[in-house]
């Protein structure tokens, strides 16, 4: 079960280190927004594995805020309680 917990940790930490990215002072500087991707490439963008990359760095930032907050809060309690 601690293996569990673990790995939870372990996804939940990614997931916040991708969400807290700064698409302007982060991604842009490497070349990792849609924008840039679009711009260089033309108006239909390959379906490389770096486009791929893009979006679902894209997809977790827009998609997983709201899940991260409430899963990150029940976290701070667990190890509250429990410790």
């Amino acid at each position: 079960m601690a293996i569990l917990g673990t790995l939870l940790y372990v996804i939940v930490l990614a997931l916040n280190a991708i969400t807290v990215l700064s698409e302007d002072r982060f991604l842009a500087r490497v070349n990792l927004t849609p924008e840039t991707h679009r711009r260089n490439f033309g108006e239909n963008p390959d379906s490389s594995i770096k486009y791929r990359t893009i979006q679902l760095v894209s997809s977790i930032r827009t998609l997983a805020r709201i899940p991260l907050i409430i899963v990150n809060t029940l976290i701070i309690f667990w190890e509250l309680i429990f410790g």
